[in-house]
């Protein structure tokens, strides 16, 4: 068991891969099995129904009083729904406070994550924090030193933005080659949510900066007191103190009772329960932002500060949660694309392996650095297919293979994995991760 966060994606990248080797361009690896056969698959709720309750009868729920409003003064999912949840690997870390779930982002609709199937990376678990006694201290190379009460923080002019925030660690497990069956385990370290608060930039004038601050130490709350350092630039730009998401406060697990959001940047430096804002004029080189979080690379050299999520994309139907149960005929190609770079301009897809590409349609509307909805009518043969999908954003900047990402960046590496995803969808409809070489 492995509880460091970068040793947890290392090791899942060393696992052993099941499959054939592959040969050439066309060879493909399998993945490795994790919930594969019918561990994730499920009937169809028509299947599962009982005829008492199927046309023409009347159904045994129309025949009585449903809850009352007051049953239920938070609301919460339907029971039909329960297998909508975050999931962890046991075998990823030896400790649940310092470890990974993920976003089951096959089983949404739209762009907007829900509060609660937001995936969590925590470094010492969740604090419980009594907003009444938490402050925001500003202080370094500033003017004037502040505390801010969480009223204070309400009271300043508010912004709201739909912005993902990505783990750079998503994907990181399968660099050397195809590990889990399932788009939730392969891609749902991401999650999309409009995000309100108070612009840093609002905060940092109340401050006054002094002109030697280069840049700012942001640290949490929480018990290992996390802590990144991020450029001022960035954080006079579009940096955002948050108290909301998706139109309530902020869940716990997602920073209550305050959290930075750092647009477009990966997850880790938008600080959690953040309770500290230190002006300077270099970064602080903490633990997070040396020994791990950066990127080994051929050489064994590291780069650090490699703070943007590139565009990215990935097909969430068909895929290993999502197969083709219908047999063949139309099937609906969907997926979910993003570049922390700003708008995705158009997202290509494939069921040939990358041979023949497609443009799918966008759903609007399409934000910049938030999630976009990509969408391929499909009339499936039932012969075996390659799916794929290819994102490009507005900077021009387009989605590599696997191989493009290799060969740029070795077998190394962990975080920033945004190469293309190849789903093997089956005759019987099934559908497997793998890589093509």
């Amino acid at each position: 068991m492995i509880d460091d966060p970068v040793e947890v994606a290392r090791a899942a990248a060393s696992r052993p891969v099941h499959g054939a080797a592959p040969a050439g361009r066309r060879g493909f690896l399998t993945a490795a099995g994790l919930a594969a056969g019918g561990a994730l698959l499920r009937p169809s709720g028509a299947l599962a129904a009982p005829d008492e309750n199927l046309p023409p009868n009347v159904p045994e729920w129309t025949k009585s009083l449903g809850a009352s409003v007051v049953d239920a003064p938070y609301g919460a999912p339907s029971k039909y729904e329960k297998g909508v949840v975050r999931r962890h690997v046991e075998w990823l870390t030896a400790t649940e406070h310092s470890s990974i779930n993920f976003t089951p982002i096959h089983e949404l609709d739209g762009i907007i994550t829900p509060s609660g199937l937001c995936f969590e990376r925590h470094h010492g678990g969740v604090p419980e924090i009594d907003p009444a006694q938490h402050r925001l201290i500003v202080h370094g190379m500033v003017d004037r030193p502040l505390i801010f009460t969480m009223d204070d923080l309400v009271r300043f002019p508010s912004v709201s933005r739909v912005l993902f925030l990505e783990c750079p660690a998503n994907g990181g497990m399968e660099w050397k080659g195809a590990q889990m069956d399932g788009c939730q385990f392969t891609h749902g370290m991401i999650h999309c949510c409009e995000w309100t608060g108070v612009r840093l930039s609002t905060l940092l004038a109340e401050a006054g900066v002094k002109p030697e601050a280069k840049w700012l130490l942001a640290e949490g709350a929480d018990a290992a007191a996390m802590t990144r350092s991020i450029p001022l630039a960035k954080a006079l730009d579009d940096c955002i103190v948050c108290y909301s998401q998706n139109g309530e406060r902020i869940r716990p697990e997602q920073g209550y009772p305050v959290r930075l959001m750092v647009p477009g940047w990966e997850g880790n430096v938008n600080v959690k329960w953040l309770r500290r804002i230190k002006l300077g004029d270099r970064p602080w080189h903490h633990r997070e932002e040396t020994s791990k979080y950066t990127d080994l690379m051929p050489d064994g050299k590291a780069r650090q500060f490699t703070f943007v999520q590139e565009a990215n994309s990935v097909v969430t139907s068909p895929s290993p949660e999502k197969p083709l149960r219908h047999g063949k005929g139309f099937h609906e190609i969907r997926g979910l694309a993003w570049s922390g770079r700003g708008r995705v301009k158009r997202v290509d897809v494939s069921v040939d392996g990358g041979n023949n590409w497609r443009t799918a349609a966008l759903q609007e509307p399409v934000l910049s650095q938030a999630l976009t909805r990509f969408r391929l009518p499909w009339d499936w043969d039932g012969a075996p297919a390659l799916v794929q999908s290819r994102a490009i954003d507005e900077t021009g900047y387009v989605q590599p293979t696997i191989e493009q990402l290799r060969k740029a960046r070795g077998l190394n590496s962990i975080y920033h994995k945004n190469a293309v995803q190849t789903w093997r969808v089956n005759p019987d409809g099934k559908v497997n991760n793998v890589q093509i070489l």
